[in-house]
């Protein structure tokens, strides 16, 4: 039985059966992933309980960015914090983007993970070198309830100045920042996307934030590049939400993206969204982390 796990730091870098030893290590590094590490957990000690003679292996959403260049993966902090801390850009939604680089074979490759969570990934001939989430799943783009990148000095004048406590400040960034923050409301696309036709100025606003933070993360991910063939949208707000998708590719013409508006507004994925003439491919294509776990499961247990 496979269980995805989304932060297996710089030690796990391929599925392992999960024993005592795995189980505290996935536990040691809950706080870098809060959101996801501890759900993982349960799910694996009820799956254990439930099938206890079955094997069960973990599959590591970091893995896919192991091998980040040390340009990419690395912070520009005192060494300490790197080499005995730990502390350097892991990234994650591997999974999404190793599917998603299988589905869609370009030698520059963008993949743009837009769900609860969200993520911009660079892959070249099918290795990630680049991705906008790094330490934990709180850096990069803008998400539903996660604030993406902030300034440090930022954080340290709320704790300094607004005396904001480390568990304030904790769950006003995963679980009440994002584009719910800026809205009020859930955070969710579909009710933006509806206030934001009403007129809400909030609405309007996270909107634009988000789209604007996401275009510059493509961009972003193209100068690591060096060019892009194959631009992607996966996930939940990838997959469903036409307007997303057709404002971020207006913003990025210059790099000569040219949507096919009809296309784009009837897509299921997978499904080539791309006009006749843009010289890079636009995909949609639908996010299958399970196949991904279940090939990584069999191949670990036959292998």
């Amino acid at each position: 039985m496979g269980h995805r796990v989304v932060h297996g730091g710089a030690r796990f870098r391929d599925p392992v059966l999960i024993d005592e030893r795995v189980r505290g290590e996935i536990e040691a590094l809950t706080p870098l992933a809060p959101l996801h590490n501890a759900p993982a957990l349960e799910a694996i000690e009820q799956a254990q309980r439930t099938l206890p003679s079955v094997p069960h292996v973990a599959v590591f959403d970091t893995a896919f960015h192991a091998r980040l260049p040390p340009e990419a993966a690395t912070y520009a902090v005192p060494l300490r914090w790197a080499e005995e801390w730990g502390v350097r850009r892991y990234g994650f939604h591997g999974l999404s983007v190793r599917w998603a680089a299988e589905r869609v074979r370009a030698r520059r490759l963008v993949v743009c993970h837009l769900g609860g969570g969200c993520s911009v990934t660079a892959v070249r001939d099918g290795d990630s070198i680049d991705t906008t989430m790094g330490f934990s799943p709180l850096e990069g783009v803008p998400m539903t309830t996660r604030s993406g990148s902030l300034d440090p000095g930022a954080i340290l004048y709320l704790l300094r100045e607004r005396l904001l406590s480390l568990e304030e400040l904790d769950q006003a960034l995963e679980h009440h920042a994002g584009l719910k923050g800026l809205s009020g409301g859930s955070g969710d696309i579909r009710e933006l996307e509806a206030a934001e036709a009403a007129g809400d100025k909030r609405a309007i606003l996270a909107l634009a934030v988000y789209v604007h933070r996401i275009a510059a993360a493509v961009a972003s991910m193209t100068a690591s590049l060096g060019g892009l063939d194959a631009l992607v949208f996966t996930a939940g707000v990838g997959e469903h939400s036409s307007p997303i998708r057709r404002r971020v590719c207006e913003r990025l013409g210059f790099l000569g993206l040219q949507l096919d508006h009809d296309a784009n507004a009837a897509a299921l994925a997978d499904a080539d969204i791309g006009a006749a003439g843009s010289s890079v491919r636009i995909v949609v294509v639908a996010a299958r982390e399970d196949v991904v776990i279940a090939r990584d499961v069999r191949a670990l247990l036959t292998g």
